[in-house]
């Protein structure tokens, strides 16, 4: 099976975090379910570690933009994140969706997976994966998960 931090981490996301947040406290009953859908424990270690960084960042709720700098992608940025991927982060902070601290949480995140290049949907989990871990994201949450999973998947923008 190939598989990829990005793999874990949906799996995780979608199996344990976004329904019970006290299970992420638990690593050894995550690791052990993660073994029995399939992992190796390389990819799980390296989800793990993905997850420590996000933690690591976490911060207090968003402030406003006002009109700040625009972002310059650059160098492996731009290798990784094609235009559909860097103008839907440009569409978020201009909605108040994600703040400058979060987007660079996010290309922090995204730039830390183990893959050559991102499509919209990967980034739009990792997304996600920002905006459950932040204190008072959590309308950007609703937001966010609402345009992931509505029936026709357009994003309206």
């Amino acid at each position: 099976m190939k598989e990829s931090i990005l793999d874990v981490l949906l799996y995780l996301f979608e199996h344990y975090i976004a329904n019970d947040a006290d299970l992420v406290r638990d690593r050894d009953s995550l690791q052990n379910g993660l073994l029995e859908a399939g992992f190796s424990p390389a990819e799980i270690h390296k989800a793990f570690d993905w997850l420590d960084g996000l933690a690591e960042r976490r911060h207090g709720p968003a402030a406003p933009r006002a009109g700040g700098p625009t972002r310059i992608f650059f160098g492996p940025e731009l290798d990784k994140l094609d235009v559909d991927c860097r103008g839907f982060l440009m569409f978020l902070e201009q909605q108040g969706i994600l703040d400058a601290n979060q987007r660079e949480l996010v290309l922090d995140r995204a730039m830390a997976l183990d893959q050559d290049e991102l499509d919209l949907d990967d980034l739009k989990w990792v997304v996600l994966m920002v905006l459950f871990n932040q204190p008072g994201s959590e309308a950007a949450y609703a937001w966010m998960e609402t345009q992931m999973f509505e029936d026709d998947g357009d994003l309206v923008h």
